[in-house]
Parts: structure tokens; C-alpha cells; sequence
């Protein structure tokens, strides 16, 4: 692994068990990023370092489905802010949330016609979630222009329409419930993300 992979090591965010993904897929591998993005100057390191991919977008906004991904559009907005940039030309960065199993805008937040958008998460299993905030936006009016992550562990080459950059790809396998060898071997599982609890 690069540096980024070291930090997540490092940070103990890459778990090994038997996990309930937010995608509803189960694996023996985890990355917990809240115990990277707990540490302030991580965060900001990571935040420029996804920025960089997108530094000549023109981005006016950066989104994140809530919760994973609130620190991370912070960060990547805090720096593709144009220096001295008065509050009114500020890069925005918000959040969408589920209500009644979709994505919403809420607390005031409002995407206007064509404002140039970045879809930002923590990390990307399937691409679910990306998905369904590529969708908010576009109903809103916003035009896409890309869309980031920290870590892509989908195995696969995914596609959005957009370009896509992370700064860590993990090769992990997932599998549905009714194929998972764990459950199989009756090992115990976790469900460590935020869409299950209650």
C-alpha cells in the first residue's frame, strides 16, 4: 500500500471479521474511515489530496450522502476554495440525507440550476448511494462533474457518467447473504455502518 493505505493501517480502519455493509453485502474486511477522519490534520491531508483531482472544475459545491461522507465534503470543499475568495464565491459544502429511504436535501440546504457539483464519499462498495446522489442533484438542477471517494473497495470499474478518483482501492471480496461463506460457517456478524441502526 501507498501512504494513504499506511494511514488507514496505521489509524487500525482496516477491520477483518464478518461484516453487514451498508450496501446490504457481507465481507470479511472492513474500513472504518471515521477512525481516520477523527484526527483533524488526517482529514485535511485527505481532503487536498482529493481535491487535487478535481482543482480545475470549477466545482461551486460538494456533496456527500450524510453520514460517511459530511467530513469529507468538508475538507474537499475547504480546499478548492480560491484564496481570498469573498463568502459569497465560498465552495459549498453540504450533505444529503435519507428521509422515507431516499435522499433528500434538508436544514436549508438547495442545489440552484446548473451549479457546477462534486459527489464526494468516504467510500464506494457498489455505488448506491453515489448513485442516488448523482440523481438529487441532477433533479435539482445541478450539473455533475464528478465524483470522489477516499476508498474504492467495489472491485470493480464503476461508472457514473463522470470522472471518478479515489486515493485507495481495495480489492476485498463482497457476496450476498444467501452466499456468504461466513454466515455459512455460522461466524457472528457486525454491522458497523449507519443505514441499519435503529
Amino acid at each position: 500500500m501507498d501512504d494513504i493505505g499506511r494511514i488507514f493501517r496505521e489509524a487500525g480502519a482496516l477491520l477483518e471479521g464478518h461484516f453487514r455493509l451498508s450496501s446490504g453485502l457481507h465481507s470479511r474486511h472492513y474500513i472504518q474511515c471515521a477512525l481516520v477522519l477523527q484526527y483533524p490534520r488526517i482529514a485535511t491531508h485527505l481532503g487536498a489530496r482529493l481535491a487535487e483531482a478535481f482543482a480545475d472544475e470549477l466545482i461551486e459545491t460538494v456533496i456527500a450522502p450524510a453520514i460517511g461522507g459530511i467530513i469529507v465534503a468538508h475538507e474537499v470543499a475547504r480546499h478548492l476554495q480560491a484564496p481570498h475568495a469573498t463568502d459569497s464565491a465560498q465552495v459549498r459544502a453540504i450533505f444529503a440525507e435519507r428521509e422515507a429511504g431516499r435522499f433528500v436535501l434538508r436544514r436549508g440546504f438547495a442545489i440552484a440550476p446548473s451549479e457546477r457539483v462534486l459527489v464526494v464519499e468516504d467510500v464506494i462498495t457498489t455505488g448506491r448511494s453515489t448513485r442516488e446522489v448523482i440523481e438529487l442533484v441532477r433533479d435539482a438542477g445541478g450539473q455533475v462533474v464528478g465524483v470522489g471517494a477516499l476508498v474504492d473497495r467495489s472491485g470493480t470499474a464503476l461508472y457514473f457518467g463522470v470522472p471518478l478518483r479515489t486515493l485507495l482501492q481495495l480489492e476485498w471480496p463482497t457476496y450476498p447473504p444467501d452466499e456468504c461463506p461466513l454466515c455459512a460457517a455460522g461466524v457472528p456478524i457486525v454491522t458497523p455502518g449507519s443505514r441499519y441502526v435503529a
